[in-house]
């Protein structure tokens, strides 16, 4: 909404709480955040660039502070006004060039209107992968998109299946409230401390990206230096090279599993009861088995076919320009470490270049539209990611945003027409019913 903002064109946005804020306000009902969260990356590294997050925040904010932050972007940029809130987008669809788009309100009452484009928005983080299991459990089985407060977990016998960022956080949640935990893995993982040298991590070596290989061999070997060799901990060794798969930002994990506060279990073979039987034969007894198995991607108003969905995620040009629809644009399709709330904005940024391009570069647009038609440039920056549903969608933070920039200069190397009155010939819808921003887990 910024970005269509500067460019001056009109917008309405669309959001099914009675807040901005998405998955980071608690009290949205559709977030998956619980108490304990807070940013993964740095503050530096991920704020939005011509709005930084007020002096005093920490260095990884929880999400009562990234709330106040996003309110205070809506109403520092004037966003309220623009906003239907309470409202759930029920249905789009292709109309004569436009798009027909259905909604109903927290009241019950239903609406419809047609735009020039449809901009999705709605995030990836908010349908859990729930998977099956041989057997049954007579205790309670929880997925950590329903997981709150670790009171919840005072005085239970908890399995957290799953060793990603938010598997590691609860688990460490369940060390000082359970009456035992256990974590469940079936692969090995590198284990990521929040600071290096007393810094920030991620804001080492920033603005001078090193090449792969080196970067690779560098920083396996500092994180032996700083948090050992996670197999000491029962962690299985991983069968692939840093950074090919999400790594887990927390260190935390290792110093419980170093006291003896938990401990690492293989894959699940089957339930009983109580009971919990392993790969390995092994088997113990548990109250509770949390999911951090985490999610998959759902747009449950569109075609799947209008986002060319033949496989575990959509294939968009760049991860956000349909091919099979005209002006279907998705943001925030992309999960990238260190890509941060700016590297979404430049997608934004490019979304809202194009469909100005349209009014007022018409040629730069139809070329546009001919590349979004062919495949999309590499965006690995030379890494071989995991063959994961998760990974379909994972790019090289430096590698994108160098494509995101070069596709920019194509469409308006000039400054933005921003500030021009006037009808606009293209007005977007902005449906930002999963709320605007990234998830951090």
């Amino acid at each position: 909404m910024r970005a269509l903002s500067r460019q001056g064109l009109e917008f309405v946005g669309f959001e099914q709480h009675t807040d901005v804020g998405g998955l980071w306000n608690i009290e949205n009902p559709a977030s998956t955040v619980y108490e304990s969260a807070h940013l993964i990356s740095s503050r530096t590294t991920t704020e939005f660039a011509e709005y930084p997050m007020p002096a005093g925040t920490p260095d990884y904010p929880g999400h009562r502070h990234l709330q106040e932050y996003f309110r205070g972007y809506a109403d520092n940029f004037g966003l309220r006004g623009s906003i239907r809130f309470g409202t759930r987008i029920t249905a789009a669809t292709q109309d004569d060039g436009g798009w027909q788009l259905s909604w109903r309100s927290a009241d019950g009452g239903a609406g419809s209107g047609r735009f020039s484009a449809l901009i999705v928005a709605t995030g990836t983080l908010h349908t859990p992968f729930v998977p099956e299991f041989p057997g049954t459990f007579s205790g309670e089985i929880l997925h950590s998109a329903h997981y709150k407060n670790p009171a919840d977990l005072a005085g239970r016998r908890v399995l957290v299946v799953g060793a990603g960022n938010s598997g590691c956080d609860i688990a460490v949640d369940a060390v000082h409230h359970a009456a035992a935990v256990d974590i469940s893995v079936r692969r090995g993982y590198y284990f990521i401390p929040k600071y290096i040298f007393g810094r920030p991590t991620d804001t080492l070596n920033q603005g001078r990206p090193l090449p792969r290989p080196l970067k690779q061999f560098i920083d396996k070997r500092l994180l032996r230096m700083f948090t050992g060799d996670p197999r000491r901990f029962g962690f299985p060794e991983p069968g692939y090279r840093i950074y090919e798969s999400h790594p887990v930002v927390n260190s935390l994990i290792l110093h419980h599993l170093g006291h003896g506060d938990l401990q690492v279990m293989p894959d699940i073979s089957r339930l009983d009861g109580h009971t919990v039987h392993f790969r390995d034969g092994s088997a113990r007894e548990y109250d509770l088995i949390l999911l951090s198995t985490g999610y998959v991607l759902s747009y449950p108003f569109l075609d799947r076919a209008e986002l060319g969905w033949n496989g575990p995620s959509p294939s968009l040009y760049l991860n956000m320009f349909s091919r099979q629809a005209e002006n279907l644009i998705v943001v925030g399709m992309v999960e990238a470490s260190g890509l941060g709330w700016e590297g979404r904005y430049k997608q934004a940024e490019l979304a809202a270049a194009y469909l100005a391009a349209q009014v007022h570069a018409p040629q730069r647009a139809a070329g546009f539209r001919q590349a979004i038609a062919g495949p999309s440039p590499d965006m690995t920056g030379g890494y071989k990611y995991l063959g994961l549903d998760r990974m379909s969608y994972y790019v090289n933070k430096d590698a994108y945003r160098a494509q995101l920039a070069a596709h920019l200069a194509l469409l308006h190397p000039a400054d933005p027409p921003g500030g021009q009155t006037g009808q606009p010939a293209v007005q977007p819808a902005a449906a930002t019913q999963g709320g605007v921003g990234t998830h951090a887990h």
